[in-house]
């Protein structure tokens, strides 16, 4: 064998190892090829309205029927998924995207969870990004069919206010020391914000009544919310525990009253988790006390319950982003720790 024979022989064993290298990495591997079963996306809910203030342009009829409270859900199932899926609901003044990429461009938990072995649905709530608001009341008002106080609420969180809010720092400007959220790119972040139907959703919120029949369409699945939303996976265990494989509340705005029924949340696995600096917060310190005494009372009843604040265990510097701050990855791994140990698929 001549020495031109040779290298190019032993270039092709090295390339082949290399292939063979990359297609036994694991699926968790950030920089490895993401491979799908399958992906696509559907609405979970909705009904019927007919109204006669649809539209006050001349080009397009008033009168007609629409649909609303509808459910957007994305989904993405990677090939030969491990685990119960995981759906991703959203809070306040955001949508599906908090779980995407983060906003310095770093790989979001829809996509770390997939490759973990997750099937992964992530929403939109009702009224909120792709899921179809109720606008009819402000034509009607517009128009002078109804009068003003009849306008539906909806609000907006500024920067400055959501800085706080999001424990970013005391109050804008002002940046908590060691704090892991990435603020070069809270231009991106910012973007992520839109206006919140919240106060005008009709009664039961549409959105938790969606998370039901989504939980019990995909099989059973572990309900993941974050701050407005955090309390919908309890409120939807007490319609119907079926499909409900776990909670994991993510810094709830609210958790259940400690003196309800805790039966419900006794049938399944509850995490409570929380970041840093919640004790300086006089919105947030109050909150993680009702959910303190919440899982207490939880596990009174004989449920498995726990609430995890994250510098407890040694993580520290995390905002009420905390999917999107820089040890994101660090807290996913955290979690797919304690839902190994406490869900069964």
């Amino acid at each position: 064998m001549n020495e031109s024979t040779l290298k190019t022989n032993l270039f092709t064993i090295a390339a082949a190892l290399i292939l063979c290298a990359c297609a036994t990495q694991p699926s968790s591997s950030i920089g490895s090829p993401l491979i799908l079963a399958k992906q696509g996306s559907f609405f979970v809910g909705g009904r019927d309205v007919q109204s006669d203030s649809l539209s006050l342009l001349s080009a397009y009829s008033s009168s007609g029927t629409v649909t609303v409270d509808q459910v957007y859900v994305r989904y993405q199932v990677p090939v030969e998924a491990k685990r119960a899926p995981i759906v991703f609901i959203h809070g306040c003044c955001l949508t599906g995207k908090t779980w995407e990429t983060t906003p310095d461009g770093r790989m979001g938990w829809d996509e770390y969870f997939l490759r973990r072995g997750y099937p992964v649905y992530v929403v939109d709530q009702a009224w909120r990004g792709r899921s179809a608001s109720n606008i009819a009341a402000i034509n009607q008002v517009k128009s002078g069919k109804a009068p003003i106080d009849q306008l539906p609420t909806v609000f907006a969180a500024g920067h400055e206010p959501a800085w706080a809010i999001f424990r970013f720092g005391p109050e804008y400007p002002k940046v908590f020391p060691g704090m892991k959220f990435p603020l070069e790119a809270q231009t991106e972040f910012w973007k992520q914000m839109v206006p919140d139907w919240l106060n005008s959703l009709p009664a039961p919120n549409p959105t938790v009544t969606a998370l039901s029949t989504l939980a019990q369409q995909v099989g059973g699945a572990v309900l993941v919310s974050h701050s407005q939303s955090g309390i919908y996976p309890f409120l939807t265990a007490a319609i119907d525990t079926k499909g409900i494989a776990g909670i994991v509340s993510i810094e709830p705005g609210a958790c259940p009253a400690a003196t309800g029924d805790m039966t419900p949340y006794a049938k399944m696995p509850v995490l409570v988790l929380f970041g840093d600096y919640v004790d300086l917060s006089t919105r947030w310190a109050p909150r993680l006390k009702a959910c303190r005494e919440f899982v207490a009372a939880v596990s009174h009843a004989g449920g498995k319950a726990e609430l995890v604040v994250l510098p407890d265990i040694g993580i520290h510097g995390n905002s009420h982003m905390l999917m999107q701050d820089t040890n994101s990855l660090e807290i996913a791994d955290w979690l797919i720790a304690w839902m190994d140990r406490a869900i069964s698929k």
